[in-house]
């Protein structure tokens, strides 16, 4: 019996003549939010289908828990939101969740559920006059039916508004907290940054990253950026410390990660002449251009 709550090895799938998933290896533990990065066409929804049982493989296995995809064990176990979700427009938010919950055999707080997701006021209404993010909702919703193992989540945030992004997150975490794995296929990468714990990158099919951002920041060697702001003349700070004015009065240094310690005693032994610094290591868009680099090199 394996403690992980999706494993994939070595999955290839082919469109044709073309690969479409090469060699993929993937595993998400129980309570893990996992981040899967990639272009348009780098093979994250066929991934996403395959682990739903929606499409075969052509070699390797998937796995949710013990159970092979669109079994109906793997179906009662694993959640999913698509990207463009859509529902019956006639039916009502509480309809429609009470129809699932029923397919599901899950006895829930309808009322409950709704206004977890902020649609405690909508739920009497049929679904055709919801806006696209109150959709989204209602799908986040139905993903939080029951007490899934699984939970995939493909570009989440699609039409909410900046609140309501935040209290997507927020009910994530609260799967996560209860053990549910969670994969979430985005390309906003300044949400995932924060609200993940591992990264993985497909890159036409090919899996070029997989570890914690900060593993893939040492990995990566991308340099550390330090904007010094300057007391009075930054030209004379920018010849001490080998650096380049980036405006009238700002220094910007790069190092390695290895060369940070030694740049920021350099830096306080100007004294009075720095009035300010910052210090921004690389972000998650640097890693994943970086990653995506390497790999088409």
């Amino acid at each position: 019996m394996t403690d992980k709550a999706l494993t994939i090895q070595q999955v290839c799938k082919d469109r044709g003549k073309t690969r479409v998933l090469s060699d993929v290896d993937l595993t998400l533990a129980p309570g893990e939010r996992v981040a899967l990065l990639g272009h348009n066409g780098a093979g994250k929804s066929t991934l996403i289908k395959s682990i739903l049982g929606l499409i075969p493989v052509d070699g390797g296995t998937i796995r949710v828990g013990d159970s092979a995809p669109g079994s109906a064990v793997a179906r009662r176990d694993t959640a999913y939101l698509p990207e463009a979700v859509s529902f019956h427009p006639a039916l009502t938010g509480r309809e429609q969740l009470t129809l699932f919950a029923r397919l599901s055999g899950e006895k829930a707080d309808i009322p409950g559920l709704l206004d977890r997701v902020g649609l405690s006021d909508a739920l009497d209404r049929r679904i055709g006059t919801y806006s696209k993010g109150m959709r989204q909702r209602l799908g986040l919703a139905q993903v939080l039916l029951g007490s899934p193992k699984v939970a995939l989540l493909d570009e989440p945030t699609s039409g909410l508004d900046p609140i309501s992004r935040q209290d997507l997150y927020a009910i994530i975490d609260e799967l996560a907290g209860q053990g549910t794995a969670v994969l979430i296929a985005s390309h906003a990468l300044t949400e995932v940054e924060a609200r993940t714990d591992r990264i993985a990158i497909l890159r036409k099919g090919v899996k070029v990253a997989d570890d914690t951002l900060a593993n893939l920041s040492e990995l990566a060697g991308l340099p550390i950026k330090l904007r010094v702001r300057a007391t009075e003349n930054a030209d004379v700070l920018a010849a001490k410390l080998g650096g380049r004015r980036v405006n009238g009065a700002s220094v910007e240094i790069l190092c390695s990660p290895a060369e940070k310690m030694e740049a920021l005693r350099r830096i306080a032994a100007m004294g009075e002449a720095v009035a300010d610094l910052e210090m921004a290591p690389p972000k998650l868009e640097d890693l994943y251009r970086h990653y995506a680099r390497e790999a088409a090199q």
